[in-house]
């Protein structure tokens, strides 16, 4: 279990060999400002983790508005052909 620290701003100044090594065990630090919480710090490898966690969970969710928009009586089908070309023409400029 990842143990959570809570540190003064003034540590990344006086003691950033202590947090340093708190991120590599992937231990996230909590930056606190005037006893309040102002920034977390997490080690970069945990920050791309999470990025692509928050990115396949969006886009289960665009495929579930999709199922359920194809599941609507009114839903109009396109050819995946024309799909792919205006995708490729927003995204590479082809």
């Amino acid at each position: 279990m990842r143990n959570i620290q809570a540190r003064p701003v003034r540590d990344l100044r006086n003691h950033y060999a202590e947090i340093e090594s708190l991120l590599e065990n992937h231990d996230p630090v909590i930056i606190t400002k005037n006893g309040r919480g102002a920034a977390v710090l997490i080690n970069i490898e945990d920050y791309a983790k999470m990025e692509e966690y928050q990115h396949i969970m969006y886009i289960e969710e665009k495929l579930q508005e999709a199922e359920k928009e194809e599941a609507s009586p009114g839903a109009v089908w396109e050819d995946y052909r024309n799909v792919f070309r205006r995708l490729k023409k927003k995204y590479h400029g082809l």
